[in-house]
């Protein structure tokens, strides 16, 4: 096997090469300063947030009416079922033998009903003996007609149209009266629960707006409805507001925490996007530009915020003034002021 060895030549220019590669995307980097935004006062919406969590207006908890073993299970978390269609089947024997024993005595209970009105009308009973006997009838007709409703929940279907978010009951467990089997809910309906303190309600009633956000993806969504419940806590002395959401949202789901924003007036804030904000640790800053924007050098400047705001911002309340030009991506700012400072020495 004939091996072969690079002389100096090509070793120094290979690694000038692979150098150069790695040193490339610096070089352009630098080349391309951050971008940056004047910072200024902005006219915006004054709210008041709270946090909150994401419910279904229609929301059914489908339990089992009839005793019995579980046979069937045609559904499960996640499927999207329309109402009346088939969920469970329950193994109802016990029902069913309820309703043969309950059909019997309906036929026991009519035949003594006519035989007894016959002998009344031959005059050889009483009419009260004739009432008895219409009362027994009609006794066993109701037995009659509820153990076949009995039996006819065996067969478990949806209340209403919508997804199945939990299912509660596996194959071969019992079902009893009560337990619960499957939960849905009604996908195009959604609200959001928050509790307003007593002391914010009057804001809150006055404007009767709000705002949702979702800060896991920073998704704000403007209430359709907001509706204060009438009724106060006693103990946290807070009242409950319902937030309505516009209909088939995507990615929004019954549980998910979210924050409410109500408003309660308008005011001028100093904000920058949430993207300029670096946080490290316990700091949090931003890269203010000395210079004309998109000129001079980053300085890393440490800030005070306040609530997020709509449109992806976030109100500064120290740190910064209007004026200020602050770089829209922290990172790249930092990267070049590295890059510049071995050439200060």
């Amino acid at each position: 096997m004939k091996m072969t060895f690079l002389t100096a030549a090509p070793r120094r220019r290979a690694f000038s090469i692979l150098l150069a590669s790695v040193l490339l995307p610096a070089a352009v980097l630098a080349q391309a300063p951050a971008s940056t935004e004047t910072v200024q006062l902005r006219d915006i919406e004054l709210t008041y947030p709270a946090e909150a969590v994401v419910e279904a207006v229609r929301q059914a908890t489908v339990a089992a009416q009839v005793q019995g073993r579980v046979v069937e299970v045609r559904v499960d978390a996640g499927v999207r079922v329309k109402q009346g269609e088939t969920l469970m089947r329950i193994d109802a024997r016990e029902a069913a033998q309820g309703v043969a024993s309950a059909q019997a005595q309906l036929s026991q209970a009519k035949a003594q009903y006519e035989r007894t009105k016959s002998l009344v009308e031959r005059k050889f009973m009483s009419a009260s003996a004739l009432d008895q006997a219409e009362a027994a009838y009609k006794s066993a007709q109701a037995s009659a007609g509820a153990s076949g409703a009995s039996l006819s929940h065996a067969v478990v279907v949806a209340p209403i149209s919508g997804i199945v978010s939990q299912r509660h009951a596996e194959i071969g467990e019992l079902a009893a009266p009560g337990r619960p089997l499957l939960t849905l809910f009604d996908p195009k309906g959604l609200r959001v629960i928050a509790s307003v303190p007593q002391f914010k309600l009057s804001d809150v009633r006055k404007m009767a707006t709000a705002k949702v956000e979702f800060p896991e993806s920073g998704r704000w969504i403007d209430a359709v409805r907001v509706e204060i419940l009438p009724a106060a806590d006693p103990r946290s002395h807070t009242v409950t507001a319902r937030l309505y959401l516009p209909d088939n949202l995507e990615g929004v789901i019954p549980g998910m925490a979210a924050r409410a924003h109500f408003v309660t007036g308008q005011g001028a804030k100093l904000t920058v996007p949430a993207t300029a904000i670096l946080r490290r640790g316990e700091v949090t800053a931003v890269y203010v530009m000395d210079g004309k924007a998109g000129a001079g050098q980053a300085r890393l400047r440490q800030v005070r915020l306040g609530e997020a705001v709509a449109g992806g911002r976030v109100e500064v309340l120290a740190g910064i003034k209007p004026g200020d030009n602050v770089a829209l991506d922290p990172v790249k700012a930092g990267i070049e002021l590295k890059q510049q400072a071995p050439a200060k020495k």
